[in-house]
């Protein structure tokens, strides 16, 4: 970007000892600008992992079937209140990604093999825009369903060989001195729980961190220390499980209460602020053909979705980015007379597949798995169907898939319910679709009709006109 085109539509300030404790203690302190209305001043990208677009027209059908509204992301293309666009998501090893690749290409601006996180093909580790921002006088934060050290969230913060070296990112993270980290995960952050044994909690502590184990504690935070809120040991219960259990909607907050609680934390930052928010389970529910935990994990995400907009209504500064990293399993509705019935009765479920087939054993009777099943989503399955779910837990079958380490019968689950629900499934893992994208605010204008993943770095840099320097 020119220079002078840089420092044109603002006043300069250079950063100075009151903004030293924002910055990341790797990053180096350089100018501030306090831009005008046409820059923006913060920016929030809301994803959705693993999201198909499938997903996205079920979430917006089962809300206007049920309250007569739309979901709030169609409702913004409804209203023309974004620009939209579609991403070839690519990595640098297969046109289908994974979310490492792909949040890195968001990250760093260049396609990485899938498995990494910005570290290219020759071992070179690449910069990420969360801590370019940072050196720009920026807070940075980063939300999501599933552990904080989790491919997405990591992608926008460090660089790593491995996605899988959860342990050695939450070390990272607190290197780089980011303001708000919430999510799963804190077993890669606990004592009793990491390989070496090593209090991670007691260290952020020590540098001067809020920890966050409960929702109610961060609701009663102060948000006067930067935030580490790590509610689940791994990851955090789908939004239906979690609605439907007293203990769990004590205990974990939504996506959209720790996407208030981050905007709230880094609002009045003179510099702005960056923050991702991760709907991060829509993707295992979705490695899972689990249409419980998909769909309602979606509207979390629309409701985190509508905390940014409403926000950024009424700030006038901040860029909103809405899209996903990937499609997963492409579900969607099959043409029949009964489907519009047979959809309407995902709104009886109470709780996830996973929850259905965690609560199965050897020991389980047919008549217990009839009764959990029917309790679960209001479906009588048949005897047959009974007994080939638990064919499963005697090993007669065996199951694989991600997030599937009990290898449980999520697929053989999927199709009993396909007769009741008319959802079906291509497969159980990601696909290389062009991605949705929608923008709002400062800097929408610049999103063309099709883009690389790569461009929204660049995109992400300009639309806050912070130099690419780097």
């Amino acid at each position: 970007m020119n220079r002078r085109k840089f420092f044109k539509n603002g006043s300069v300030l250079a950063l100075g000892s009151t903004f030293l404790g924002s910055v990341g203690a790797g990053a180096k302190p350089v100018n501030i600008v306090f831009p005008n209305q046409k820059v923006a001043k913060n920016i929030i990208i809301v994803v959705s992992d693993g999201m198909s677009t499938g997903t996205l027209n079920m979430a917006d059908l089962h809300l206007r079937q049920k309250n007569g509204t739309p979901s709030q992301w169609i409702q913004l293309y409804q209203e023309n209140l974004v620009t939209r666009g579609l991403m070839d998501m690519a990595s640098a090893s297969s046109i289908v990604t994974d979310s490492a690749a792909a949040s890195s290409s968001w990250g760093s601006g260049f396609r990485v093999r899938n498995g990494s996180l910005n570290v290219t093909p020759k071992g070179e580790e690449l910069l990420p825009i969360w801590q370019k921002f940072m050196q720009a006088g920026k807070l940075a934060g980063c939300v999501t369903t599933v552990p904080i050290t989790h491919a997405t969230p990591a992608g926008f913060c460090v660089a790593s060989k491995s996605r899988n070296s959860q342990e050695d990112i939450a070390e990272k993270y607190l290197e780089q001195r980011f303001d708000v980290l919430m999510g799963g995960g804190r077993g890669y952050f606990d004592s009793a729980y990491r390989a070496d044994k090593v209090d991670l909690l007691g260290s952020y502590r020590k540098a001067g961190y809020e920890v966050l184990e409960t929702r109610d504690e961060m609701l009663a935070s102060k948000l006067k220390k930067p935030l580490l809120g790590v509610f689940q040991v791994d990851s955090l219960p789908f939004s239906l499980d979690r609605e439907n259990n007293k203990e769990l909607k004590a205990k974990c907050p939504t996506l959209a209460e720790m996407t208030q609680t981050a905007i709230d934390k880094m609002k009045s930052h003179p510099a702005g602020f960056v923050l991702q928010v991760e709907a991060g389970k829509v993707d295992w529910a979705a490695h899972a053909n689990d249409i419980g935990g998909l769909l309602y994990d979606q509207i979390a995400h629309d409701e985190a979705i509508k905390v940014a907009i409403d926000f950024a209504k009424e700030d006038g500064q901040t860029l909103v980015v809405i899209t996903t990293d990937h499609g997963n399993a492409n579900p969607g509705l099959i043409y029949g007379n009964d489907v519009n019935k047979n959809f309407d009765s995902v709104s009886n479920f109470k709780h996830t597949n996973e929850w259905i087939l965690n609560g199965i054993g050897k020991e389980t009777s047919l008549a217990q798995v009839k009764e959990r099943v029917d309790y679960a989503t209001a479906y009588q399955i048949t005897e047959e169907e009974g007994q080939s779910l638990m064919a499963y837990y005697t090993s007669l079958s065996i199951e694989e898939g991600v997030y599937n380490p009990k290898n449980l019968p999520f697929r053989l689950l999927s199709e009993i319910q396909k007769k009741r629900n008319s959802i079906g499934w291509i497969s159980m893992d990601h696909s290389a679709d062009y991605v949705e994208i929608a923008m709002f605010g400062p800097g929408s204008d610049l999103l063309k009709p099709f883009i690389k993943n790569t461009d929204l770095h660049h995109l992400m840099l300009k639309a806050a006109e912070v130099e690419n320097k780097f």
